[in-house]
C-alpha cells in the first residue's frame, strides 16, 4: 500500500486491514521518490492515495471498507 501518514484514508485502510488480519506493506510516499513517480504513473498524474497493489496484480485506489471486504474475499 502506498501512502502517507498525513492521508486518513490511508490510516483507514491501515486499520482495515489489521482489524481483518491482512498483511502488507506500507510504502511511505514521504521516504521513497520511487514510490511517488509509481503512484503518479498509475493515477493519471494525480498522487491518489492510498493506492493498493494486491496479490493478483489488481491496484485499488482510494477504496472504501466495503470495496476492500468485497476485493479480500474474492482473493481469499
Amino acid at each position: 500500500m502506498y501512502g502517507t501518514t498525513m492521508c486518513s484514508d490511508c490510516r483507514r485502510t491501515k486499520q482495515f486491514f489489521e482489524a481483518n488480519k491482512v498483511s502488507y506493506k506500507w510504502v511511505d510516499l514521504a521516504n521513497d521518490p520511487d514510490a511517488v513517480e509509481f503512484v503518479l504513473k498509475h493515477n493519471n498524474g494525480m498522487q491518489s492515495v492510498p493506492t493498493i497493489i494486491f496479490p493478483d496484480g489488481s491496484i485499488m485506489v482510494e477504496p472504501s471498507n466495503k470495496e476492500l471486504a468485497e476485493k479480500l474475499a474474492v482473493l481469499v
